[in-house]
């Protein structure tokens, strides 16, 4: 049985690998590697999510039926006991499978329809979110002999989910750091124009029925799935699922992503349902994945670096063009307080002039000039 110090000093050890690791896979391993000495768990699946969809994104996971991913996906999504989003706002944002379904795991569609086959006993699940947005989720499974979770067990991951919610926030903001800061112009030399948009169709339970040409470059920059869906990014199937989950009002958040695909590039992922061909008829569900519009990146950006409302408006406005006056009267405010607000902004963002703000926020910063 852990002792109540030994926690007490595991979570002093989070919080500084939260503090001091901006790499989010680093993060998520040195936090995994920490929670298997005070947690065990057999398999585990941690993704991070689009801040305002909530939306699963760039997953770390070992779980022993990969070959089943996007039932798991989908079950996962259509699970309303425990799930991530039910946990956000919660004070106690942890809890397990037998709780969530008071003892009874067949309530929940992913164990009855899933995990039960694979001797999976309890499922620790929580949620890393913030008043800025939801960073990501992480269930930890039990399998066998290994038993269930214990009240201090969720008591300890619901008290580090705090501290997980800012460092995922942070690891984020650093990535927009790190490709503006490591451009040049080698960097401009092997930045290419993003693909157009793509369109992959899917039936009911995720499998991909067909694909536009433009789709094969889309999913090249994506994350790879695990075999046998190397092809497969998974961002495609959470936008996916989290359509059939607000069909089946499990959730109401968009089925919406916005992802990093690198050299400052940002995809936005989008899921709907096709309209049906003939009557009765069950349509498939589209994907769209397009460049990120720079509003689209503006929302995440602000979220990422924790601005406040007034500030994120002046973020969206300067990157429209507007002058201090312009600003200054489109917010109602005087134009020394703009100024004021900028210098907040430039301080949180780690930049001095309007220019380094915007084009860290939209990915510009070392592009030639004409080119944003």
């Amino acid at each position: 049985m852990t002792t109540s110090w030994a926690l007490s000093r595991s979570l002093e050890r989070i919080g500084q690998l939260c503090r001091e690791v901006l790499d989010d896979r680093e993060l998520r391993r040195g936090v995994l590697a920490e929670l298997g000495r005070m947690v065990p768990f057999s398999a585990f699946a941690w993704p991070l999510s689009d801040p305002e969809s909530a939306t699963g994104t760039s997953p770390m996971a070992r779980i022993p039926c990969p070959e089943e991913l996007p039932e798991l996906i989908r079950l996962k999504y259509l699970t309303p006991e425990g799930r991530w989003t039910a946990l956000m706002g919660q004070v106690r944002p942890a809890t397990t499978l037998l709780v969530a379904t008071a003892g009874r795991p067949e309530r929940s569609p992913v164990w009855n329809g899933l995990l039960a086959r694979y001797g999976v006993t309890d499922m620790l699940s929580t949620v890393f979110a913030d008043k800025h947005g939801c960073w990501g989720w992480l269930d930890l499974w039990r399998a066998g002999a290994e038993g269930t979770f214990s009240e201090p067990e969720t008591d300890y991951l619901a008290t580090a989910a705090p501290l997980l919610a800012a460092g995922l926030r942070r690891s984020r903001a650093a990535q927009c750091r790190r490709e503006a800061e490591g451009s040049g112009p080698a960097w401009q030399a092997v930045r290419k124009p993003l693909p157009p948009q793509a369109v992959l169709t899917l039936d009911e339970g995720l499998a991909v029925v067909g694909q536009t040409a433009s789709a094969s470059d889309w999913l090249g920059l994506l994350q790879r799935g695990p075999r046998p869906y190397e092809g497969v990014p998974a961002e495609v199937l959470n936008v996916a699922a989290q359509l059939l989950a607000r069909e089946a009002g499990v959730d109401t958040r968009p089925a919406m992503s916005r992802v990093p695909v690198g050299l400052g590039a940002w995809a936005l992922l989008r899921s709907t349902r096709m309209d049906p061909g003939r009557p009765g008829a069950s349509p498939p569900l589209a994907v769209t994945i397009q460049e990120c519009p720079a509003v689209e990146r503006l929302e995440v950006f602000a979220r990422c670096f924790a601005l406040t409302p007034q500030q994120k408006q002046l973020l969206g406005l300067a990157a429209a063009g507007l002058n201090t006056a312009e600003l200054a009267a489109a917010l109602r405010i005087r134009p020394y307080t703009v100024q004021d607000q900028f210098k907040l902004v430039f301080a949180a963002c780690g930049v001095r002039s309007r220019g380094a703000l915007l084009g860290l926020a939209l990915g510009t910063a070392a592009l030639p000039a004409g080119t944003a």
